[in-house]
């Protein structure tokens, strides 16, 4: 049923008078007379009774006005919902997230976004690297944190927004726990405790890689898929590890996190999302990040 002539029927139905309908509608009173007429030929009754000087309903116009005043309503929420939506009021945000960022950048981000967007609903997941990219690709979440983005993804666009140094993870009883910084080549013949590569690729290279320009090939004697993991094994005296500075904040008196010397290699956190992506929530979210890095600094 055409829209406009809901909307002059509820209207003339509030005034009871087609010059103030008229005029409420912003149209002359032939035209709404012509509106009227032809939604009463689409129901087969006349919806008003007309006599010298007063309006009133019909029966058929008292029994459509409840369905007209609630379709007009539904049109409104529904024009109303549309809009909040095609600007990034409101929908659903689906954000990977590395379990370590839950350390540093991810409270902060989702407290900020939340204030900025309240009626915008988070979905959470939390998910290693490599399986983020697949699921960037596979448009099961929206965006990514993660570590050590890769390069040459044709599919994915990435900003970094966290640039953190490495620490030595030891235990607490471990002869380098007194010092306040440890040479890496220190740790040529200890056991190494690190995540599988498959769960971060260019994490796992990066800190293979610093070992080896220290002069070894780390020995790494057991995977563990969460930092935390990594530093319960490190606390039992299963190895050592070299993590992220954030995992500080994971606190077990068993451990001992210190500087490596040099302290110049870091690495990157990334936001990732799906190049070319339109969605105005994930462009709500990359404003909240911000274009600049930040740096939790070095402090024990």
């Amino acid at each position: 049923m055409p829209l406009p002539q809901l909307h002059a029927f509820v209207v003339l139905a509030e005034e009871l008078h087609f010059g103030r309908a008229a005029a409420r509608l912003g149209i002359a009173q032939p035209p709404l007379s012509q509106q009227i007429r032809r939604l009463e030929e689409r129901v087969g009754h006349p919806l008003f009774e007309r006599g010298p000087g007063r309006v009133t309903l019909s029966p058929a116009g008292r029994a459509l006005l409840p369905a007209a005043e609630r379709a007009l309503a539904g049109l409104a929420d529904g024009l109303a919902a549309a809009r909040a939506a095609g600007s990034g009021r409101t929908g659903r945000l689906r954000i990977g997230f590395a379990a370590s960022l839950a350390l540093t950048v991810l409270p902060g981000l989702l407290r900020d976004f939340r204030q900025r967007f309240p009626d915008v609903r988070l979905d959470i997941r939390e998910m290693t690297t490599a399986p983020q990219l697949d699921a960037l690709r596979e448009k099961t979440i929206d965006v990514g944190l993660l570590r050590e983005p890769p390069s040459g993804e044709p599919e994915l666009d990435f900003r970094t927004v966290l640039s953190e140094p490495f620490v030595a993870v030891l235990p607490s009883g471990h002869p380098l726990a007194a010092r306040r910084s440890v040479p890496l080549e220190h740790l040529a013949g200890e056991p190494f405790v690190l995540l599988p590569r498959a769960v971060g690729p260019r994490l796992y290279d990066r800190i293979t890689g610093l070992c080896e320009t220290a002069g070894f090939t780390p020995r790494v004697s057991q995977h563990a898929v969460e930092w935390q993991t990594v530093c319960a094994l490190v606390e039992t005296g299963l190895g050592v590890s070299v993590a992220p500075a954030s995992i500080r904040r994971i606190r077990l008196r068993g451990v001992a996190f210190r500087r490596i010397d040099p302290g110049t290699a870091r690495t990157g956190v990334a936001v990732a999302w799906r190049r070319n992506d339109r969605d105005p929530l994930v462009g709500h979210l990359l404003a909240t990040v911000g274009p600049e890095p930040c740096d939790p600094g070095t402090s024990e």
